[in-house]
């Protein structure tokens, strides 16, 4: 069925793997009709609405590309980063010796199951962060890969992993979408990663040691001390594991919904073409070039507290090619609807219970 009868204007652009058309929507069919309703109920597509100074828009997306995805390279990189981290619940839980030289068949058995209780939420919470980036872009059609997971060193030089990315292999349609989809990554991931670390703290234990305080991770050779949001502050203190001076013991559950809290952070951070950069450019377009570079000057001055800081401001540098500022969309006009400002304000609320000024003492 045509919607060119329910249209006053309407245009088209094709792209590489999917046709997008802006339509003018005719007063007549703006509820929408029970005509209009019906002609889009059989789009090969998907469609939203967009209320706009001239009227009432309808923007219909039909792909018109399938790509082919490497799935074997997924599966590899996640059966990789799921051994690595597993040895780093080993250690974390003091099932393996930090020496990997020392490590034998027997002890790896042995520590198998004390690092699934590490690496199988570390996993959950980073596959739900990229599937929420995935499934919303997914559902507007855009294409993207699936999750790209980033072995990395066990512990103590790391836990496993680098993080995980998913790519965006085409330009985004507007504001909208690019809220949408920047949003529903660190959403996602918090979700998981907030029960993780309370019930990882209601099976920590607390101890007393000179100088230690808040949480700390023990090793062989060294103790982490993990730094407090305003998130992992609240959910100690309903544990009872926020005791003036005291210290808690966390075990790899615990490690890992930290973790999450921590990534989820990173990634809200409004600079480039991190999630929270997407937030900042889709709400405000105008300041995100200004927001950016201030964020990567705080950035390297809050790496006086910690290192972590300088490694991060370094990496989102060189990963965004020496560039802060964000990429444009295809409507830039388009006006972002007034019901996605509540994301905005839960993306905002989000970043500021999850900011760990200090997140790493050796």
């Amino acid at each position: 069925m045509s919607l060119v009868p329910y249209l006053r204007a309407w245009r088209t652009t094709p792209l590489h793997d999917r046709e997008v058309i802006d339509g003018l929507v005719d007063r007549a069919h703006e509820g929408p009709s029970r005509e209009l309703a019906a002609a889009l109920a059989q789009w090969p597509g998907t469609y939203y609405w967009s209320d706009e100074p001239d009227g009432r828009h309808v923007v219909l997306t039909r792909p018109t590309h399938n790509a082919r995805e490497a799935w074997g390279v997924h599966a590899a990189l996640f059966i990789a980063v799921l051994i690595s981290m597993t040895f780093s619940g080993g250690v974390l839980a003091a099932a393996l010796p930090e020496d990997m030289t020392a490590w034998t068949s027997a002890a790896l058995l042995h520590a198998l199951t004390r690092g699934l209780s590490f690496s199988l939420p570390v996993l959950t919470i980073l596959s739900c962060h990229e599937m929420g980036h995935y499934v919303t872009a997914r559902r507007y059609q855009l294409n993207v890969s699936p999750p790209f997971f980033i072995p990395g060193p066990p512990a103590p030089y790391g836990i496993g992993t680098f993080g995980a990315f998913i790519r965006l292999r085409t330009i985004v349609n507007d504001r909208r979408q690019l809220l949408d989809v920047g949003a529903a990554g660190p959403i996602a991931g918090f979700i998981v990663a907030v029960p993780a670390l309370w019930i990882g703290l209601a099976h920590s234990h607390p101890v007393v040691e000179p100088g230690v305080s808040g949480m700390v991770v023990y090793f062989t050779s060294e103790t982490w001390q993990l730094g407090d949001s305003i998130v992992t502050l609240l959910v100690r203190h309903l544990s009872g594991h926020a005791s003036e001076g005291g210290a808690v013991a966390l075990n790899p559950l615990a490690v890992a919904g930290w973790f999450g809290i921590f990534v989820t952070m990173l990634n809200l951070l409004p600079m480039a073409q991190l999630d929270g950069g997407h937030i900042l450019y889709a709400a405000f377009p105008a300041w995100h070039r200004r927001v950016a570079r201030l964020f990567w000057i705080i950035t390297l001055g809050l790496s006086w507290i910690s290192l972590t800081w300088l490694f991060w401001g370094v990496l989102v540098l060189v990963l965004s090619r020496g560039r802060l500022d964000h990429p444009p969309v295809l409507d830039a006009y388009r006006p972002l609807p007034r019901s996605r400002r509540w994301l905005v304000l839960v993306s905002l609320v989000l970043f500021v219970l999850t900011f760990i000024p200090a997140p790493f003492r050796r």
